[in-house]
């Protein structure tokens, strides 16, 4: 029995409920917003408590006037909840939601990810579960290159990566990541993928690996 073995069938109805997952994502047009709805529901199928929370603009004014559909997501979601450092020390596990930006993380995450010093510094985020997620507008346009840009970091963390792997035959029908659902967004802004159900997977694969690792823990 491999340890992913031993987290399900530690990983009771209860078990699963004491669980907090925060669903983090950063979106300027709309798909990661998307993706991250997706995480949450596979997240509380799985039985999770679980919080959707955006990462704050920082783009200037301009910037988003100069594209619509930017402008037109931002005003459709700012009243969503944006993410603190308080969130990341609530949960158990965090799945991260990201568009690429030449191969890396976009400013707007990376200078979330930068306020968690004082957390890091206290060790309280050592053990959280992370997980990511990301797009593109192409099949090769950075996507496994920024979800292995955040897992950089959450290894200096001390977190534990619960990446989907080849867990579940779904991911070789949506593009094959190992390391994170992927996305190819079109010239019409929709994905190209149908990748909900590899979304939901990676979700409960996070709750299943988070809900273990706070049972053996030893202040669980």
């Amino acid at each position: 029995m491999g340890l992913f073995d031993i987290f399900k069938s530690k990983g009771s109805d209860d078990t699963m409920a004491d669980t907090k997952i925060a669903v983090i994502y950063y979106s300027s047009t709309g798909t990661n917003h998307k993706m991250a709805k997706w995480a949450v529901e596979g997240a509380e199928a799985a039985g999770a408590e679980v919080k959707l929370l955006r990462v704050e603009e920082t783009a200037p004014a301009a910037a988003l006037d100069s594209n619509p559909a930017w402008r037109e997501h931002y005003e459709a979601t700012k009243d969503i909840q944006t993410a603190s450092t308080e969130d990341l020390e609530w949960a158990d596990g965090i799945i991260f939601s990201m568009p690429t930006r030449f191969g890396n993380l976009p400013a707007q995450l990376k200078q979330y990810i930068d306020t968690t010093g004082g957390l890091w510094a206290q060790g309280k985020l050592v053990n959280k579960v992370v997980s990511g997620m990301s797009s593109a507008s192409n099949p090769h346009g950075g996507q496994e290159a920024t979800i292995l840009a955040l897992y950089t970091s959450m290894m200096h963390w001390g977190a534990i990566i619960a990446s989907p792997g080849y867990s579940d035959p779904i991911t070789f029908t949506t593009g094959g990541n190992p390391y994170g659902t992927s996305a190819t967004v079109g010239q019409d802004g929709n994905i190209v993928e149908n990748i909900e159900e590899a979304v939901k997977h990676q979700a409960k694969r996070t709750v299943q690996i988070a809900s273990g690792v706070k049972q053996i823990q030893p202040d669980a």
